[in-house]
């Protein structure tokens, strides 16, 4: 599984208009499965984005966790994350999961985020999203579970 994790201040995610998921300060978690991914995958990521001390303490430095700031995750799939460009200028998705098999592992994702106690919202999967969000600082961090083991 590849994550893009993103500190902010606010997000939100819309479906047709409609807001499904939104959040105050927290993280943004753009997240996408591969066919190579298990349920290990998910619940590491879950565990590993959860314990990011990517917020400052007192004196500055990023010492804290989205949970230690009373923050949310805002979850949205996204497939494009193992887009390959390496041949052509076209990606190839040939490593993403198939749809069905990504659902399932971006949902225990979701839940093992909330089974750690932190509030999650989401987006709608397999659906044309507009992701609006304020990234604080910038800070972005990119993990992949195949390199974090």
């Amino acid at each position: 599984m590849r994550a893009v994790v993103q500190r902010v201040s606010r997000a939100s995610v819309k479906v047709d208009g409609e807001f499904t998921g939104k959040i105050g300060k927290g993280l943004l978690v753009l997240l996408g499965v591969s066919q190579d991914d298990m349920e290990s995958d998910s619940s590491y990521l879950a565990e590993k984005i959860a314990g990011l001390r990517i917020f400052e303490d007192d004196e500055g430095k990023m010492n804290r966790s989205v949970a230690d700031v009373g923050g949310a995750v805002l979850a949205v799939s996204q497939f494009t994350l193992f887009g390959d460009v390496r041949k052509g200028k076209r990606p190839s998705f040939d490593a993403a999961a198939r749809p069905e098999y990504a659902r399932e592992l971006y949902e225990r994702f979701v839940t093992s985020v909330r089974a750690l106690g932190l509030r999650c919202e989401t987006g709608r999967f397999q659906e044309m999203m507009e992701v609006e969000l304020v990234n604080q600082g910038p800070v972005t961090i990119l993990l992949d579970s195949k390199k974090l083991f």
